[in-house]
């Protein structure tokens, strides 16, 4: 038999066209029990990928968000009258929203400070201590300075956010947030 020619058809080649392909699903996605339990390293490298481009998606998403979201300005909120607050005094208030609690403090005769109440450790309401003139967690025995809000010992982190104040007349307005979020 010459190498060029063609083979003859018999009934062995006659069979192998006559069977129709079989389906890509079969090597896919197996029906025999006994190949369920093993994955070969293409189906968990297309795993592996797939899930990759999942996530890297989702993190491109909140990435853009946060870019191009925008944030309103904070409001100017009138939040107390100057001459009811005595010297070494406090009162509470909201802001920016109304579920954000925060503390005013009276500390001398011109100068007021504002910080959120919220500890930075664990979110439990700071108080105001008059007597040992610092901000104190009752819940972890967090302390912060009241003339700028830092850390002076426990376990909160960082220090309080602290509201921006502007005083007008005897008005005192919240202008703003430092160190924190709105």
């Amino acid at each position: 038999m010459n190498p060029l020619e063609k083979p003859a058809a018999g009934p062995e080649t006659r069979a192998e066209e006559a069977a129709p392909p079989r389906p890509l699903w079969r090597d896919e996605f197996s029906v025999l029990t006994g190949e369920e339990r093993y994955v070969n390293r293409r189906q968990f490298g297309k795993f592996l990928a797939l899930a990759s481009l999942g996530m890297f998606a989702g993190n491109l998403w909140i990435l853009l968000r946060a870019r191009f979201a925008k944030t309103p300005p904070f409001p100017r909120v009138v939040i107390a009258n100057a001459a009811e607050i005595p010297v070494g005094g406090a009162r509470k208030f909201h802001y920016p929203t109304e579920t954000d609690p925060c503390l005013l403090i009276r500390i001398d005769e011109t100068t007021f400070v504002a910080y959120s109440q919220k500890c930075t450790h664990l979110s439990c309401a700071v108080v105001y201590s008059n007597l040992r003139k610092r901000i104190e967690c009752p819940c972890h025995q967090g302390v912060f300075a009241v003339a700028d809000g830092s850390v002076v010992s426990g376990p909160p982190p960082r220090p309080l956010p602290r509201v921006l104040l502007e005083r007008k007349g005897t008005d005192l307005l919240a202008v703003g947030l430092q160190g924190g979020e709105a």
